[in-house]
């Protein structure tokens, strides 16, 4: 099980993470993508990722903007697995340029 990240912990790690804010118990990003078809292809990037890590986002689509929230559900909050999962977003989202 993951341990839940100290508020200190989830600054610094929210100093690693520059498009993400802190919501309720969760990392928090959303990005407007250059049409609907790229949103979805990078919605289907990120299934993938999770299904490998067994760790999954809520993603809410909204036409060409995509809000991420992160939080480990069973934990109650934001663990290293959240800050991970961000990391491999981003690296989503920087591939398409």
């Amino acid at each position: 099980m993951a341990e839940l990240l100290s508020e200190h912990e989830q600054g610094k790690a929210l100093g690693t993470l520059p498009n993400w804010s802190r919501g309720e118990g969760s990392l928090v990003r959303e990005v407007e993508l250059e049409s609907f078809p790229q949103a979805i292809q990078v919605v289907d990037r990120v299934a993938e990722i999770a299904e490998r890590d067994d760790h999954h986002p809520d993603i809410d689509i909204r036409w060409r903007t995509l809000k991420f929230t992160l939080s480990t559900h069973s934990e109650g909050g934001i663990t290293e697995l959240d800050v991970a999962l961000a990391t491999e977003i981003d690296a989503v989202l920087d591939a398409l340029g």
